[in-house]
């Protein structure tokens, strides 16, 4: 009897206490196992991207935060001028007649197009020169070469991920700067079209310049191995690329000639250009066809004097040059196109030959 009581008790007791575990244990893993998923879903990096996203971690936030920072405020000031346009009533009325009311705006487009075109410039400086020549001079570069991954590998994540941090945030701010450029997008006293301050900051051209002053900062750093002076060599050489391509703009389109030949004084000597035309050379063209420079006869002291000077030098009317604002976007594609393909060199180089001295 007392033997059978304690075995029910027994039996029973360590029934109540499977289920109570069953259940501890059934909550438990059921609890891990949610968590555990939830853990995957979310996008995590790893291996050399996390590695090196971490190591330039500083760096990569900063670019992106700055580029939210500068995307809201071109954004609100977009705002303002459709406002003082739409009040205004333009494009009904010319904005000329506008006065000071509009050149508040007209600075803001400075002051931004200053900053952008600054760009390129800040981060070839502070993100290329460093992402390999920091590594190089305080001996990372000898401790991930001991590692299983390759240089090839730990060099183009460096690469991709500085590359893809440059193109969001430069393309980004090209895509709101042109958005709020557009409205008056024909109006030279706001922008000209040629000018570095829309020509750089628009299209497809402020990411191919970033891009190639940052890897070119890159490809400095690796044959310096110095950090700070790899940073003053990019510098120099940031600067030398904005000068050389902005005397190279108007190389890149297709220049339109225009003659006339109803002389060179009055109302109808003068060409009619097309709204928003870059005017690049003026002319005379004499009655055989040949050109002869602007100046000529400018040292007439009257009209008639000059006149004069112009009938004995056959003088017949003018022969103008210029770029349609239509040319600007096959420009911007084509200008940017070269810097992609010195960009692609750059690369190439960084691979075939500065692999070798990533140790």
């Amino acid at each position: 009897m007392s033997t059978f009581t304690r075995s029910s008790t027994s039996t029973s007791t360590g029934s109540t206490s499977d289920g109570k575990n069953g259940t501890m244990n059934g909550t438990t893993d059921g609890t891990l196992n949610a968590t555990t998923t939830e853990a995957n879903r979310r996008p995590r990096l790893s291996g050399m991207t996390w590695l090196v996203w971490r190591q330039h971690r500083a760096a990569f936030w900063t670019i992106l935060a700055a580029t939210a920072l500068c995307v809201a405020w071109i954004v609100y000031q977009r705002g303002q001028l459709v406002d003082f346009l739409d009040g205004y009533g333009y494009p009904a009325k010319s904005l000329d007649e506008a006065g000071s009311a509009f050149q508040q705006y007209v600075d803001a487009f400075s002051f931004v197009a200053l900053g952008l075109g600054a760009i390129p410039i800040l981060l070839g400086v502070f993100l290329g020169a460093p992402l390999l020549a920091g590594d190089l001079e305080n001996g990372t570069a000898k401790l991930v070469a001991a590692q299983s991954m390759s240089r090839t590998r730990w060099l183009v994540t460096k690469l991709a991920l500085a590359g893809l941090v440059v193109v969001v945030s430069t393309g980004l701010l090209s895509a709101v700067f042109g958005w709020w450029w557009n409205p008056v997008k024909s109006e030279a006293t706001v922008m000209d079209w040629m000018s570095s301050e829309a020509f750089n900051n628009t299209g497809p051209v402020p990411v191919a310049l970033t891009l190639f002053s940052v890897f070119g900062g890159v490809a400095i750093g690796v044959v310096l191995r110095r950090t700070l002076m790899a940073m003053v060599v990019t510098f120099g050489f940031t600067v030398a690329v904005q000068v050389v391509w902005s005397y190279s703009i108007v190389s890149l389109g297709n220049a339109v000639t225009i003659t006339t030949n109803k002389g060179v004084m009055g109302e109808n000597g003068s060409p009619s250009l097309p709204r928003g035309a870059y005017e690049i050379d003026y002319s005379f063209i004499t009655g055989s066809g040949d050109l002869v420079g602007f100046g000529t006869c400018s040292g007439s002291q009257t009209d008639a004097a000059r006149q004069a000077c112009l009938d004995k030098a056959d003088v017949v009317g003018w022969s103008v040059e210029y770029l349609p604002m239509s040319q600007m976007n096959s420009m911007q594609w084509f200008g940017a196109s070269i810097l992609f393909a010195l960009t692609a060199g750059v690369v190439a180089f960084l691979f075939f030959w500065g692999r070798k001295r990533l140790v």
